[in-house]
């Protein structure tokens, strides 16, 4: 059977088909059946970890946010239950590192994204090395291994923001949420290193201050990639 087609060939164009306008118009971006599963690895991984920080916290005596390092909690000699923490941050770098590389196609291409993905990968690296060699263990590896998470965090959320906008999926909401949970990062990870009250008063709080906004950052961009409708099956539209 032949099907005259109202308009050559050249002008068509494929576009997914949406149940409400019947293929006719262009609907919203789209991504890969891989970006779902990143997006799941994301998220678990840093929710996981934050339902292990408060467990183990529950165990470790008089232990404060204000003044006790996060790694404390991994320590084998101070905290009582080391091995569920450590074994947790092993798995949130483990999960994110995967999560990044089956979610990476989502993110605006360019620059910017190798540059923000890359460094997210090395963040994830570095958490899996603070897991494995706890700060009373090795000392030296746990603080090298803790910079390659804060450093390159803060560097990546700046960098992936500004490719954020309304003319892809993430919109200029994500585009600023990224860009100040970077800054935070960054600024109080630099009142962490460089300042009384960051390194000897309030420790503990400011290192939050520094790892709180990357996790906060994973869930919403999790539980976001997640909710985009994976890539639909294909149809020829006429194309206008």
């Amino acid at each position: 059977m032949t099907v005259t087609r109202p308009f050559p060939l050249d002008v068509y164009h494929y576009e997914p088909l949406t149940a409400d306008e019947g293929g006719m118009t262009a609907p919203p971006p789209l991504v890969h059946r891989s970006v779902r599963y990143g997006a799941w690895f994301i998220f678990v991984g840093a929710v996981q970890f934050v339902i292990a920080n408060i467990l183990v916290q529950l165990y470790f005596p008089n232990y404060s946010l204000g003044t006790n390092y996060i790694s404390d909690l991994g320590n084998t000699v101070k905290s009582p239950e080391y091995l569920v923490f450590n074994i947790s941050i092993i798995l949130l770098g483990l999960f994110a590192f995967v999560g990044i590389l089956l979610a990476w196609s989502a993110f605006p291409r360019g620059g910017l994204r190798v540059t923000g993905l890359s460094l997210l990968l090395l963040a994830s690296v570095g958490a899996i090395f603070v897991g494995l060699f706890p700060e009373n263990v090795n000392g030296t590896i746990h603080s090298i291994a803790s910079l390659l998470v804060f450093l390159p965090s803060g560097i990546a959320l700046l960098a992936l923001g500004p490719s954020m906008n309304d003319q892809n999926h993430w919109g200029t909401a994500m585009r600023w949420f990224s860009i100040a949970l970077g800054a935070i990062i960054l600024v109080a990870l630099a009142l962490f290193l460089f300042t009384t009250v960051g390194s000897a008063t309030y420790p503990g709080l400011f290192e939050r201050l520094v790892v709180y906004p990357v996790l906060l950052w994973a869930i919403v961009v999790g539980v976001f990639l997640a909710r985009i409708p994976i890539r639909a099956r294909r149809h020829l539209v006429p194309g206008v």
